[in-house]
């Protein structure tokens, strides 16, 4: 009987977003004005398609974006919490769900050593194509109203657990550590036994915080962190029960 881990990428394992870390490669180091204002809310992942392009088109190439992406820190205490986390694989297993993508997320866990803490990684599929532009399509498709339409992570998460109880593996509680917008979703879902883990100052918190200021019903509960080591504090808690 083990503990899932659901991890958050951007502003969570690392201390920045990845997306607009990247801008940094561009001419100037910023976007046209009229590529910025060409996002449109729920369509973030066309919008860095078109990103991904403009860079490849001025002539950014492979080894530049992984140069910038594997510079990115990691969140203070993430390092430890990953060390952790190896250490006790017998008693957790550990997925990620995030809407960057796939190859910033594999060059960061490859630089860094740690692709071996991860059981699963869902993301945003990317690669790069003939002429070395980097290209991202959609997670999945699905019918949530809540979230980007790209990715629903409750709808990832749900998915992954009940794929797993069919292969005999049952979770005795999940724990959701993330920070933003997109993570409210699947933390509204959490069971009592689970335990949502959002960062302090984070979109996530502030939501979570006026949910519970309206009354608004959620099971699991709730522990904010600043550091991965407070995180280690609380499982090290969680495993000893």
């Amino acid at each position: 009987m083990k503990i899932l881990l659901v991890f958050d990428f951007d502003n969570t394992i690392i201390d920045d977003n990845s997306d607009t870390w990247i801008v940094q490669c561009a001419p100037e180091k910023k976007l046209p004005i009229e590529l910025q204002d060409s996002y449109k809310k729920g369509f973030w992942t066309e919008f860095m398609g078109r990103v991904f392009k403009y860079l490849g088109d001025e002539g950014v190439r492979e080894d530049e974006m992984k140069r910038a992406v594997i510079s990115m820190p990691f969140a203070p205490g993430m390092v430890e919490l990953l060390n952790f986390i190896r250490k006790n694989r017998d008693k957790f297993d550990c997925i990620i769900i995030s809407d960057s993508n796939s190859v910033f997320i594999d060059w960061v866990l490859e630089a860094t050593n740690f692709l071996d803490v991860f059981d699963k990684v869902f993301t945003n599929p990317a690669a790069f194509d003939s002429s070395g532009h980097l290209t991202v399509g959609n997670y999945h498709a699905h019918s949530c109203n809540r979230c980007p339409q790209n990715l629903c992570k409750n709808v990832v998460l749900v998915e992954f657990v009940d794929k797993q109880l069919k292969q005999g593996v049952n979770y005795t509680q999940i724990v959701y550590i993330g920070d933003g917008g997109n993570d409210v979703c699947p933390v509204t879902f959490l069971k009592k036994n689970d335990v949502a883990m959002p960062r302090k100052g984070y979109t996530l918190q502030k939501t979570l915080s006026r949910m519970s200021q309206n009354l608004e019903p959620m099971e699991s509960s709730v522990v904010v962190w600043s550091s991965g080591v407070e995180i280690i504090s609380h499982l090290q808690i969680l495993i000893k029960e």
